[in-house]
């Protein structure tokens, strides 16, 4: 007997035995089992062997043989049970756990669920375990369905992106250690986009894993494939020489373009461009050689899509590379120092050389005093996405000078990319209600190119500023293909006719009749012309018997940095708003 203030004795577990209890695990699939943690047996209920798939009872009947197969750790049961830190009140603790069963290293691994108590003995630690297994393989094909998923992509069954850049890795370090070559190309399907357009994206999903299947069945056995991206897929062609790779891409375009894709919608006329590079020739790391084949291919897209360009070291092309870093880091300190500033080259009306307005050129301060020119600003800026940083910046020295000069007139480059940009928008709307009367006085000159690239969008944006009370230029009139009835569909003020027709007309009968017909065509829709890079009077005169409005350019004086309103105030500007009506 025990005394009232005598700890009470741990609660005997339910012995699990019965023939009706046997029966009724062997049809659920489960098996009991009673573990003595003293002594290190289990006995397991005489279903356990079917259940755990033909694994002999004797190789499970002590719990560290029995840890011996489990994966992926085999202290799973112990951690559970011996090294937990709860407390057995007196109905044993509660546990359920998953882990893997292999009887041997070539066997299947078979995945088990178990739960059950355990109980403590006299010193509270566990001393006894009952609980119950059941065989749960649907999670094996559920990890499997999962690990193909993250490893694969879902379209076409291929390596998926992680994958692929993996399977480059390994590829670089086999041919460190064996001292061999592979071909890594990206294969782009030419114009996915307008597929998806005209189709719909099931469409062009059919094209996608067309092409995949095409590309697949032209492999050379040990040739890796993978999606890269949306509409691109790249391949590591092993023992691939420069030669090799020049036929092998062949094939490929060839497997692409010489049959339609027969998709829902109908038949597809579908193209694709490679860009290539051996390595580890010409390409060291992973890294490396997808940044050197993205270039590659992006260069053959440019020169003539359903070609291939292998990438090769280019002087000049690094030397360029050095130029834009070295450009780029000053215009981002130039703008956080405020050394973007303005020069103001004159627009002059042809007939009186009376100043009309000035156009703004965009100019950065160097630390040593010099001043960097808009031609070398500009593209770079461009190209690596600091235009709307430059572009906002010249916005407020623009409108700061217009509230400013009361009579001064200015015209406004900006870049393609910001004409859609929200915060150029709301930074103009908030400048030009904060300074009444500026907007009237500002000219905003958009290139050909933006004006031809979305008519839509590019309309909305001159609509937007025109209720400002601003005007529209296009500049660089000529260069593209803009068509005169889209120019008064947006309601252009002015086209600036590009000066590398311009400077010519002296000397080339093609460029005369050129600028003759623009300018008289501009003038049939009431649109105001400028002439750019005017150099000499007989250019002039020339382009004054044509009816040219506006000229520009080394005759009538250069972008200076000075404020020309400071200089003199004879010559002030004549009334644009009665200038171009």
């Amino acid at each position: 007997m025990t005394s009232a203030n005598s700890p009470a004795a741990p609660a005997t577990p339910p012995v699990a035995s019965g023939l009706d209890a046997s029966r009724l695990l062997t049809v659920l699939g489960h098996a009991s089992f009673d573990w003595d943690i003293a002594s290190d047996t289990i006995q397991w209920s005489d279903n356990a062997s079917s259940v755990f798939g033909g694994i002999p009872l004797d190789s499970m009947s002590r719990a560290n043989e029995f840890a011996k197969l489990i994966e992926p750790s085999r202290g799973v049961r112990a951690d559970a049970i011996l090294n937990g830190s709860a407390k057995d009140a007196g109905g044993g603790v509660a546990y359920q756990i998953e882990y893997g069963v292999r009887a041997r290293t070539s066997a299947e691994l078979i995945w088990v669920e178990e739960a059950g108590s355990w109980f403590a003995g006299a010193d509270g630690k566990p001393s006894r375990v009952q609980g119950i297994i059941r065989v749960n393989n649907e999670r094996r094909v559920r990890d499997e369905q999962l690990l193909k998923l993250s490893q694969n992509d879902a379209l076409t069954g291929e390596f998926n992106r992680p994958r692929l850049v993996a399977a480059l890795a390994e590829a670089m370090e086999e041919t460190a250690r064996y001292r061999s070559s592979f071909a890594f190309m990206l294969i782009g399907i030419d114009h996915l986009a307008r597929l998806n357009e005209a189709f719909g994206f099931d469409v062009a999903d059919e094209v996608i894993l067309e092409i995949a299947k095409r590309v697949r069945a032209r492999l050379r056995g040990g040739d890796i494939l993978g999606r890269f991206s949306g509409n691109k897929f790249g391949l590591i062609l092993k023992n691939c020489t420069v030669d090799d790779m020049n036929i092998a891409a062949e094939r490929f375009l060839a497997g692409i373009r010489d049959e339609v894709v027969l998709t829902r919608s109908g038949p597809v006329a579908v193209t694709a461009t490679i860009g290539a590079i051996n390595a580890p020739r010409h390409a060291r790391t992973a890294e490396e050689a997808m940044s050197r084949t993205q270039e590659a291919l992006d260069l053959a897209k440019s020169r003539r899509r359903g070609s291939m360009m292998v990438w090769r070291p280019n002087v000049e092309r690094d030397a360029q590379r050095r130029v834009n870093i070295r450009v780029t880091d000053e215009i981002v300190t130039a703008l956080n120092e405020r050394r973007i500033v303005m020069a103001y080259e004159p627009v002059v009306t042809t007939s009186s050389r009376q100043i009309a307005f000035h156009e703004c050129l965009v100019r950065m301060r160097q630390e040593d005093g010099q001043y960097s020119l808009s031609p070398d600003i500009v593209p770079v800026a461009e190209k690596l996405g600091l235009i709307r940083l430059v572009d906002h910046r010249v916005l407020e020295l623009v409108v700061a000078e217009l509230a400013a000069t009361p009579h001064a007139q200015l015209s406004l480059n900006i870049s393609p990319d910001t004409t859609m940009d929200p915060d150029w928008w709301a930074s103009i709307e908030s400048l030009m209600r904060a300074h009444p009367g500026g907007a009237e006085r500002l000219i905003v000159e958009i290139t050909e190119t933006v004006a031809i690239q979305d008519l839509d969008d590019v309309r909305g944006f001159v609509t937007r500023l025109k209720n400002f009370g601003s005007r529209i230029a296009i500049d660089d009139f000529g260069a593209g293909y803009t068509s005169f009835r889209n120019l008064r569909k947006l309601g252009v003020d002015i086209v600036k006719i590009d000066g590398a027709f311009v400077q010519n007309i002296t000397r080339s009968a093609d460029d005369r009749a050129f600028v003759q017909t623009l300018i008289d065509l501009a003038h049939r829709l009431g649109i105001k012309t400028v002439a750019e890079w005017v150099q000499d009077e007989e250019s002039a005169a020339m382009l004054e018997n044509w009816g040219c409005d506006y000229i520009q350019g080394r005759l009538t004086g250069l972008a200076s940095l000075s404020r020309p309103w400071d200089e003199s105030r004879a010559a002030q500007p004549a009334d644009l708003q009665s200038a171009i009506g």
